[in-house]
């Protein structure tokens, strides 16, 4: 899933994902297990840019066919 989904180990801010071209960015920093049976996980997104880069792959995508 390579430029998908990106993974963090920074203690970043929202502002930090902004024009990211992955769909989420997977935050270990922020991920946690709660009473070892829930996995809480948090990704960030860049709801537009995410979208306009899986649209331009899928544009590629068809141009090759």
């Amino acid at each position: 899933m390579k430029n998908i989904i990106d993974y963090n180990e920074l203690p970043l801010v929202s502002k930090d994902f902004n024009h990211r071209a992955a769909s989420g960015v997977f935050d270990s920093t922020l991920t946690k297990v709660i009473d070892k049976r829930l996995v809480k996980i948090f990704t960030w997104y860049d709801n537009e840019w995410g979208f306009s880069n899986r649209m331009l792959d899928t544009t590629l995508v068809f141009m090759k066919k």
